[in-house]
């Protein structure tokens, strides 16, 4: 029996609004902000939500570190690799690893520096 259901994931970063607005270009969505501009919702088309909290000393994690940890990662599925590519680079994403043409993922960051994977799985 599961004591606990996952609700919204959260990510830290310094710019709320700006980092739900990439994610809606991404995953699509309506972008809802509090009063304060600090915490900044993303509801997604199915219903989930991924929010977004402002933190003044954000610091981004590091991919590949091996003495840093990148805490967490999204794993977004894809259709079309490539397109999908195009699209995040142009919202503003940085390849991290994307090289290799071969496997099914590839790594990217968001505008903030979280790092996420385009998978084609």
């Amino acid at each position: 029996m599961a004591l606990a259901a996952l609700g919204t994931v959260v990510l830290d970063c310094p710019d709320p609004r700006a980092l739900a607005e990439f994610y809606a270009g991404v995953l699509g969505g309506t972008v809802e902000a509090d009063d304060t501009g600090r915490w900044v919702d993303l509801k997604l088309p199915d219903g989930r939500t991924l929010a977004f909290q402002a933190a003044p000393g954000h610091v981004p994690p590091k991919w590949p570190a091996a003495g840093d940890s990148q805490q967490f990662h999204l794993d977004l599925v894809v259709e079309d690799m490539d397109a999908a590519e195009r699209g995040v680079l142009a919202l503003g994403a940085t390849a991290l690893d994307a090289e290799d043409r071969s496997r099914g993922w590839r790594v990217y960051a968001d505008p903030a520096g979280h790092p996420f994977c385009l998978c084609a799985c």
